[in-house]
């Protein structure tokens, strides 16, 4: 089964018409999308788009052999000029079936949403998933074969992507592909590197893919430290890598705070904005976890585990620091270091950059200063990525 993507944006477009944003005014080249719209062996439209007919021709294929057009959202972008020739669009009712004369058969999904999911099976046994901007699965039509290929708005609804890897539905070889791009997503580089972090890809508009014949699956690294200084973004950035994935195990290594409603007020902000099906553990007992099967573990952060080492060595006093402190402190960084290194798990953990800052006016301050830069950089070390987020933006230091 062959499919063109006669578009690979919203339904306005990027750029939009007259927007002066950042991500508009670099929307140039292959960034340039018109609205999505799939052209399937030459037999099946899905979604009628302004310039289908032209984006076609340009693509070198003709609307003359579509038998079918479906809608899969109520269009809220430009006018539409109907082609002459083309079948009359419509939409199938959730959970039918339609069989075409090519040899394909559609099946109508329900979403969460307005709209409508379609699964496509071609004659050669393959199958695709396509689902509308803004949608997801309904809990009675996620999957639990895998697809050959997804195509979704996948950093306006990581959550969809989650639920079909949680149900089987999306798998290590499952081709996904990044549609409904708006204006929204990071312009640039940034689009692609934060797409390859969801084991996703985005093409450009024109593009014809073969279903089940893709083999270049992102390299999703396995461990990553997230560096950035105090409301850097470094956390977002962080929960964003993991937005896309179900069961994630957040560990806190902040603990609880009695009495600190400010601190309070930080702990439910950053809970209020994982997903649902994540989970939490307040703990800085971290080596154990690391040495276990299962889910992604996002651990934040590394400098409160510091913190915790070194009160529980007593690294603060300058006579326990140096009659014991330091050596059992650089024990426990080198057992954490050893766990990264050994893990199975996919890790991704957050920690602060201080060295860029005031030298502090403290003996103790210094120490934790010195002992955290050098936790960080030794964890790093056994990382395959590590980013530094500055002014909310992620610069790829390795990886």
């Amino acid at each position: 089964m062959e499919l063109t993507l006669l578009g690979t944006g919203a339904p306005d477009g990027l750029p939009r018409h007259g927007c002066p944003c950042a991500a508009c005014a670099t929307a140039v080249g292959d960034e340039a999308r018109a609205a999505t719209a799939l052209l399937i062996d030459g037999a099946l439209l899905l979604d009628l788009t302004p310039g289908a007919a032209f984006a076609a021709a340009r693509a070198g294929y003709s609307l003359a052999g579509v038998r079918q057009v479906l809608l899969s959202h109520p269009h809220a972008g430009p006018a539409v000029e109907f082609p002459a020739g083309l079948p009359a669009p419509g939409r199938v009712p959730d959970g039918r079936e339609l069989a075409l004369i090519s040899g394909h058969r559609v099946r109508a999904l329900a979403l969460d949403s307005p709209g409508t999911g379609y699964e496509v099976s071609g004659p050669d046994g393959t199958r695709l998933l396509y689902l509308p901007p803004g949608g997801a699965l309904s809990g009675r039509a996620v999957p639990a074969e895998p697809y050959d290929m997804v195509l979704l708005d996948v950093l306006g609804r990581p959550d969809a992507l989650a639920r079909l890897r949680s149900s089987g539905g999306v798998g290590a070889t499952t081709d996904v592909v990044a549609i409904h791009l708006d204006h929204t997503v990071p312009p640039g580089a940034e689009l692609h590197r934060r797409l390859a972090t969801a084991g996703a890809r985005a093409v450009p508009d024109g593009t014809t893919l073969v279903v089940g014949e893709y083999h270049e699956v992102p390299d999703l690294p396995r461990r990553t430290l997230v560096l950035g200084g105090a409301r850097s973004g470094k956390s977002l950035e962080a929960e964003r890598r993991l937005a896309a994935f179900p069961d994630v195990l957040y560990v806190a290594t902040g603990g609880t705070r009695d009495g600190d409603r400010e601190w309070a007020a930080r702990i439910a902000a950053h809970r209020d904005r994982r997903p649902g099906s994540w989970r939490t553990t307040e703990t800085c007992d971290l080596v154990p976890l690391l040495a276990e099967d299962g889910a992604p573990l996002l651990i934040d952060c590394l400098s409160l585990w510091l913190t915790d080492a070194m009160d529980a060595v007593g690294a603060w006093d300058d006579e326990k620091w140096a009659h014991g402190g330091e050596r059992a402190l650089h024990e426990r960084v080198a057992a954490l270091v050893a766990g990264v290194r050994a893990t199975e798990r996919t890790v991704v953990a957050v920690s602060n950059e201080v060295g860029a800052g005031v030298v502090p006016a403290t003996a103790a301050g210094r120490r934790f200063r010195d002992e955290l830069g050098r936790l960080n950089a030794a964890f790093a070390g056994e990382c395959e990525q590590v980013l530094l987020v500055v002014a909310g933006q992620p610069l790829p230091l390795r990886g």
